[in-house]
């Protein structure tokens, strides 16, 4: 199995190297603010895959507030704008880039505005990542971007991070380097925006949830002064602390609450904060943006001892994201790998699932496995994306017929979701068992759609990978693995 180095430029091109240096940028897009970072990323041949060594900051970009032309319709053309001058000041060109990754939240994941944002990255579309993240996606990336993965992983103690947006709060359980659990709430910096005269000029239907239960009346266009706001945002903070202590808010309505959860566990003894709140309460910002960022930040601050948990430092707050993408291409083996018919390939950017799958016992459950997959698919937010999954199969056991059976039907169950509009079932093992899943699903299960089934590859969450076509004189497709590359030391990527 060869294993290459692959750059944008051909002259860049290096075969079986040990070590890869790749110029990359994140650009991160939602519903508040907007930026980039451009970063040098230095990779090692480890085993089956490359893994990030390094990674080096060269700019992070000015942080924008997402200009809007109405509502909820982001301004393209400003944003287009904002981007060129930032490439400018880096003093790199766009083809100096080869990998990024781009990353939408909030109202960005709309339809309308994620296809004007995709087309000022045209030119990029194959050398980037491009991420939809929801909720639970979004807490993830918070939580890496923070170091609070790294932190868990490194000390073996459980972390929470918690990140303060402009228009939620994601609240993730960092365990051993894992995500533990995931909660989000209504609550954030711009519910509640103010011009300069002091007048409404945005209001969230979480926002005027707060003002009634506060008696604070908010209409658009009517004034108000920012310290005649600090009830509502005292109310918030109230709300945010029963959810973190008990699982769930006392006096709230169903929509403050995005994602429920339960308390979060006597073993979480300290508390990391992101998201653009958290340079508020760390004390690295002062220029209030006529919003609740201020007052959020302080009074968190302020009461923070109530909760009984220690405060770390963020590695990255409001730019807890990627820094970019690292990328790599392994040559499959043809031995072992299903494909049916032979056009379901090329696919490119699929993100990945690692299901949390048990397959050592004998006896396996096909409900169970098929549970995995679904809890797999919310974690990357599958409700939000048009392209299929890969699933990331790691076999353990034997093939008999009987756990063919079980783990298939599991995975074509749990599958259920992408398997519509004729999106293809892509499988990528670790062992030499994607050809015999492949067929079984084909032959024995009898499933209409495409299926793809290689194996001899390593994933990971938030991996995303391209499959090239058949290489007929070889057997073998070409696979591109793209992994996204955070900060955090000892973190994700």
């Amino acid at each position: 199995m060869s294993e290459t180095g692959l750059f944008s430029s051909s002259d860049r091109h290096m075969v079986d190297e040990d070590r890869i240096k790749l110029t990359s940028v994140g650009v991160d897009i939602g519903s508040a603010t907007s930026h980039l970072v451009f970063s040098q990323i230095e990779l090692e041949r480890q085993g089956l895959r490359y893994v990030t060594v390094s990674r080096t900051v060269l700019k992070e970009s000015d942080i924008l507030l997402t200009p809007y032309l109405r509502g909820n319709t982001i301004d393209g053309d400003a944003l287009g704008r904002f981007i060129d001058q930032q490439y400018e000041e880096s003093g790199l060109s766009r083809d100096d880039v080869d990998t990024g990754a781009l990353i939408l939240t909030g109202v960005a994941l709309a339809r309308e505005n994620a296809r004007a944002i995709a087309e000022l990255f045209a030119e990029e579309a194959g050398k980037f990542v491009a991420v939809s993240a929801g909720d639970h996606l979004e807490s993830t990336m918070a939580a890496h971007g923070s170091g609070a993965i790294a932190r868990s992983r490194a000390n073996g103690a459980a972390v929470l991070n918690v990140d303060v947006g402009g228009g939620t709060t994601k609240l993730t359980v960092c365990s051993d380097g894992e995500v533990r659990a995931i909660g989000c709430l209504n609550i954030g910096a711009r519910l509640i925006v103010l011009d300069e005269a002091g007048a409404i000029v945005r209001l969230e239907t979480a926002g005027r949830l707060a003002g009634d239960a506060t008696g604070i009346s908010l209409d658009i266009g009517s004034q108000i002064q920012p310290d005649d706001l600090r009830p509502l945002v005292s109310w918030m903070v109230d709300r945010l602390f029963e959810f973190i202590s008990d699982g769930a808010p006392s006096q709230a309505e169903d929509s403050l609450v995005r994602i429920a959860w339960d308390k979060i566990g006597s073993d979480v003894k300290s508390i990391v904060f992101s998201g653009g709140v958290s340079e508020f309460l760390y004390g690295r910002q002062v220029t209030t943006f006529g919003d609740l960022g201020k007052l959020l930040g302080e009074e968190i601050r302020e009461r923070l001892p109530s909760l009984g948990l220690a405060l770390e430092e963020p590695v990255r707050g409001i730019r807890a994201t990627v820094i970019g993408a690292s990328q790599y291409s392994v040559q499959v083996s043809g031995s072992t790998i299903f494909i049916s018919p032979a056009g379901a390939v090329p696919v490119r950017n699929v993100p990945v699932i690692t299901p949390d799958l048990d397959l050592a016992p004998t006896v396996l459950d096909p409900s169970t496995i098929a549970d995995g997959i679904r809890k797999a698919l919310a974690r990357i937010d599958v409700e939000h994306l048009s392209s299929p999954v890969a699933i990331s199969i790691r076999w353990r056991g034997s093939a008999t017929l009987a756990r063919l059976n079980a783990v298939c039907a599991g995975i074509v169950d749990g599958d259920t979701q992408v398997l519509t509009n004729g999106r293809p079932l892509i499988l990528v093992c670790d062992n030499d068992i994607g050809g015999l899943l492949g067929l079984h699903i084909k032959e024995e299960l009898k499933l209409p759609t495409s299926i793809i089934s290689i194996d001899g590859i390593d994933l990971r969450e938030l991996d995303h990978i391209d499959i090239g076509a058949l290489l007929p004189s070889a057997g073998a497709v070409p696979v591109v693995v793209k992994s996204l590359v955070f900060s955090a030391t000892g973190g994700r990527g």
